[in-house]
């Protein structure tokens, strides 16, 4: 019964998530406790049209049948003029895989290292562009077919030839966000249209393409419009790569629950703590590195009434996010010099487990001591606000008794 309710209010958050605006890609409620298939094999389907844009295949899980599902790549049409499609990816956490949603944005962002192929190599896109309010295409990497104005060649070689679904852990994608990835992350996003939901739901209700009866090589790997699974489908040309899923997929998938819901116990158990100089987006349990923390977003401007008080309050305001912004960088770079270490040593799954815990627990205890720090600044900026206040905005005093 735990379980059922557990996976029932997962699965309202990622309704939640696909229903509203997104402000930063940002992990949905979904872990699991073993790794998604490879990316299969197959073809791209010919544009359907002029404006469309190719959203690469991935896996997704249902938990009503602890089992991972091939939502097929399609075309859909942007939800707006000058915006790209970031793509979802699964990471490890330290206790889990975890789904981050993919995302209409103005630049593309980060995806895990996963190479989708199609013009997502791992790194960026090289698809098409937009230009003047038209989108153009790469017919290097997209099928498009005749009829099509807006196109150009530019031919990529593409390095990452590998078709892990996944990033970090035993045998994952090791890529990290470059500083544009970074920035793209706290642009303001769209989340996925209504066609992309209903390509969702309708390979969801589709049994052919569960990892369990397929083995990462599912009979519909892409369509040429959302939802049209009868004609013009593409099969997959084989898996990635062998599928060898545990033998208890549900035992296996409930340990992840258990651990994420651990960790999710363990940060509700604290006091809240205020936090007026981080954003106002969702905060999830998949922070592992400092990078992985939500942006500043710094408290409104002081307003004492006092000009040189306010300039005083807002040096120190910004004194205090610059010194917090260096803290982050240099824990970051200490923990990618140890990833790259881990990776030249070959580490097994076992420590990279524990490098991603002890990554976990630096970035959790930074993020605290810059909370209490944010909150002492506010208290002490706070009664000397009060006392600055003009005096016409002061409480008449009480008569006194005579």
């Amino acid at each position: 019964m735990q379980k059922m309710v557990m996976r029932s209010l997962l699965l309202a958050f990622v309704m939640l998530a696909v229903s509203v605006p997104a402000f930063s890609q940002v992990a949905v409620g979904i872990t699991v406790g073993f790794a998604p298939p490879a990316i299969p094999v197959y073809d791209q389907p010919a544009c359907p049209g002029d404006g469309y844009y190719w959203t690469p295949g991935y896996w997704a899980w249902d938990a009503d049948f602890d089992d991972y599902y091939w939502v097929p790549g399609t075309w859909v049409e942007p939800p707006d003029a000058g915006l790209l499609w970031t793509p979802g990816y699964w990471g490890w956490n330290g206790a889990a895989f975890i789904f981050t949603d993919g995302y209409w944005g103005p630049t593309i962002g980060f995806y895990g290292g996963i190479n989708y192929g199609f013009g997502y190599f791992g790194n960026g896109f090289v698809g098409g562009r937009w230009d003047g309010g038209h989108f153009f295409y790469n017919t290097a990497v997209w099928h498009v077919g005749g009829g099509f104005r807006n196109t150009y060649v530019d031919k990529v070689t593409i390095v990452n030839n590998t078709h892990v679904s996944y990033n970090g852990g035993n045998g994952g994608v090791t890529a990290r966000a470059t500083a544009t990835e970074e920035a793209a992350r706290n642009e303001r996003h769209v989340d996925a249209v209504a066609a992309q939901r209903q390509q969702v739901e309708a390979a969801r209700g589709n049994q052919d393409l569960r990892a369990s009866a397929n083995h990462g090589k599912p009979p519909i790997a892409a369509t040429d419009r959302a939802g049209a699974f009868n004609d013009n489908v593409v099969k997959a040309k084989d898996a990635g790569a062998p599928y060898n899923p545990p033998a208890d997929r549900g035992a296996t998938a409930a340990r992840g629950e258990n651990n994420a819901a651990e960790r999710t116990n363990t940060e509700t158990s604290r006091p809240a703590q205020p936090n007026a100089m981080t954003s106002d987006r969702p905060a999830t349990n998949s922070v592992v590195h400092p990078k992985d923390l939500p942006a500043y977003q710094k408290p409104a401007a002081p307003n004492t009434g006092s000009a040189k008080l306010d300039q005083k309050y807002q040096q120190q305001q910004d004194k205090l996010a610059q010194q917090q912004d260096k803290e982050r960088q240099k824990l970051q770079s200490q923990q990618d010099k140890e990833h790259q270490q881990y990776q030249k040593q070959q580490a097994d799954e076992t420590k990279n487990q524990a490098l991603e815990q002890r990554h976990t627990q630096q970035t959790q205890q930074l993020q605290q001591r810059q909370q209490t720090a944010q909150q002492h600044l506010q208290q002490r900026q706070a009664p000397a606000a009060h006392a600055a206040a003009p005096a016409e905005h002061a409480a008449p005093a009480e008569p006194r008794d005579k």
